[in-house]
């Protein structure tokens, strides 16, 4: 009698460890293999355009035609190479951290509507993240507004642009739209 109880009692345990999700099945990953060895493991939704490039766009949302940096109205984040930070700062300059991530020296769509003007800035935070095991970006994030071109610069949207910057493995990471869980990917990230 004890055995048959025993045995009742393992199938209904059984059954209740089958009907909860494990955290890998709740959120099933692919790795995108980056330069210097980093890996981020990122959502099967997210989709990625240019892998293998010095410029990758990983789209996390809504999007028409990703065409790369700068693309309006496209849900992505960007990792960039060398030849982007070369040139990453306003004006064409070396990008470096002290002003925002902006490859242009005039003014660029806004990223949630073509129609209106990107105006990047001021820095509102600044500091450390982590990227993986044993690595810090430097972090900026910059307040950031879209502004009509039709009504004299009025004030239509507000964003705030997250830059990581990794100077030694030339990486550099910016994010537009304040990407859900993207900060966490990087922070779990694997260098090998």
């Amino acid at each position: 009698m004890a055995t048959r109880y025993l045995a009742a009692a393992a199938v209904a345990a059984a059954t209740l460890l089958a009907a909860v999700p494990s955290p890998a099945s709740a959120a099933p990953a692919q790795p995108l293999k980056l330069r210097s060895g980093l890996t981020l493991y990122i959502p099967i939704t997210w989709r990625v355009h240019g892998a293998g490039t010095d410029a990758v766009q990983v789209v996390t949302g809504r999007c028409g035609r990703p065409k790369g940096w700068g693309t309006p109205e496209c849900d992505a984040f960007y990792v960039f190479g060398p030849s982007y930070i070369k040139r990453g700062a306003e004006g064409f300059g070396p990008y470096t951290g002290k002003r925002p991530f902006y490859t242009a020296s005039d003014v660029q769509p806004c990223p949630s509507n073509r129609k209106w003007g990107e105006i990047v800035g001021p820095k509102v935070q600044r500091g450390l993240r982590q990227v993986g095991k044993g690595h810090k970006a430097a972090y900026n994030a910059w307040r950031s507004t879209c502004v009509s071109f039709s009504e004299s610069g009025r004030v239509r949207a507000r964003f705030t642009q997250r830059e990581w910057y990794l100077p030694q493995s030339r990486i550099l990471v910016v994010d537009q739209w304040n990407t859900p869980g993207l900060a966490g990917v990087l922070k779990h990230a694997d260098w090998r």
